[in-house]
């Protein structure tokens, strides 16, 4: 193919969508806020309040969840996700660095989207318009790291990854049970922190195969020279015991484990989140 036609088959492509942005409050250091499956940026509640006093905070909803667009045959690919946000980002006209911060999934996207801005994957028009706004930090809050079990060597790990991807397998083939159990989960959760519906399903099952159950994240976070900071909870039960270890040996890493929480961002984490964004 020569370079005129893949030129042609770049401009014929669709542009990404750009995700909704429910907050931009605050002056001084730029915070980007990237929520996670069948959430919205209300994930963050107990944490922009304690950062609009010392930073411009911006939080997203991520690709067919909350406010953001939800296009007709959209795959919820990794690429589709992160080329959603890098529109967004690019629409902001930043012209500083930032810190990124994802949760859950969102921490997936957010890698993603560092790692190709670190190894030039976006357009020179991208980086044209983006001016100095890269990535300066990294936070990952409870990110779900699925190694593949073939590549964990522990039988204990392999176990336990093996049976959270088993389980995932079993609410995207089972609708009505999933779909009854997150409307129990919902009604006990702040509104917008857990809402799965008819409408959100499509995005949900399909971020789930595409993005968690098959993810670059290991790898994403280990080409990354920014400091890279995890946080997460004891009690979080979509983090499989052993499975940040292979991450948490990465000289870039610092890891922050937040006694009695789970995976929700409630205050005890706020706070130790917006410590490590001051630090």
């Amino acid at each position: 193919m020569t370079w005129w036609a893949k030129r042609m088959r770049r401009m014929r492509r669709p542009r990404p969508p750009l995700l909704h942005v429910a907050t931009d409050a605050g002056t001084g250091p730029v915070v980007i806020l990237v929520h996670g499956i069948a959430s919205s940026s209300v994930t963050f509640y107990e944490v922009i309040p304690l950062l609009t006093p010392h930073h411009r905070v911006i939080a997203v909803d991520i690709l067919g969840f909350g406010q953001s667009p939800a296009p007709d045959g959209c795959e919820y690919r990794l690429e589709d996700h992160v080329g959603a946000l890098a529109a967004t980002i690019r629409s902001l006209k930043l012209r500083e660095p930032f810190v990124l911060v994802g949760h859950s999934l969102g921490s997936l996207i957010s890698t993603r989207y560092a790692a190709m801005e670190r190894h030039g994957r976006f357009s020179a028009a991208w980086r044209r318009l983006t001016g100095r706004g890269t990535v300066s930090r990294m936070v990952l809050v409870g990110p779900p790291v699925y190694v593949s079990p073939s590549d964990i060597g522990d039988p204990r790990v392999k176990a336990r990854v093996s049976a959270y991807l088993r389980a995932y397998d079993f609410l995207r083939a089972n609708k009505d049970f999933t779909l009854a159990n997150a409307a129990f989960m919902s009604r006990l959760l702040p509104k917008g922190i857990f809402e799965l519906t008819d409408k959100t399903w499509t995005p949900f099952i399909k971020s789930m195969e595409h993005c968690i159950e098959s993810q670059t994240v290991v790898s994403d976070i280990a080409s990354l020279t920014v400091p890279v900071d995890v946080i997460y909870g004891a009690l979080d039960a979509f983090i499989a015991q052993g499975s940040l270890t292979i991450i948490e040996r990465m000289r870039h890493v610092t890891m922050h484990r937040v006694e009695a929480n789970d995976h929700i961002i409630r205050r005890r984490l706020a706070r130790v989140l917006v410590k490590v964004i001051d630090s």
